[in-house]
């Protein structure tokens, strides 16, 4: 999921399970979930924030463990202070797209910008 403020700075978060890295938030899709839908409310539950004018921008599938996982990219803005939950999340920030955090996973740096740049243009 990509999160943008007013100011087009984008909001990630750390977890308290895997690697620890600062990822976009996201989360899992429940059996006839719509894909928007399911973003908003994983947004909602991860931050304690709404996400506005949000746009399904597109899926991508990807190997995980050897098996197939669809992952759809909601895109939006927001606005307000994100909370960490303490419990999943256990740290939040927001970073201007020419200064993300270097402790991210592999490429993500870039999708998150490629993504943004579609949004914005929007």
């Amino acid at each position: 999921m990509l999160a943008l403020d007013g100011q087009d700075r984008v909001l990630l978060l750390r977890h308290s399970y895997g690697s620890g890295k600062w990822m976009a938030p996201g989360g899992g899709l429940r059996r006839g979930e719509d894909p928007l839908a399911a973003g908003l409310r994983e947004f909602a539950e991860e931050t304690g924030l709404e996400l506005a004018q949000a746009r399904l921008l597109q899926f991508v599938e990807e190997d995980l463990h050897g098996a197939c996982n669809r992952v759809n990219i909601v895109a939006g803005r927001f606005s307000g202070q994100p909370r960490a939950d303490g419990r999943e999340i256990v740290e939040v920030g927001v970073f201007p797209l020419d200064g993300l955090p270097e402790w991210m996973p592999q490429g993500r740096a870039g999708k998150i910008t490629e993504w943004a740049g579609w949004f914005l243009a929007l």
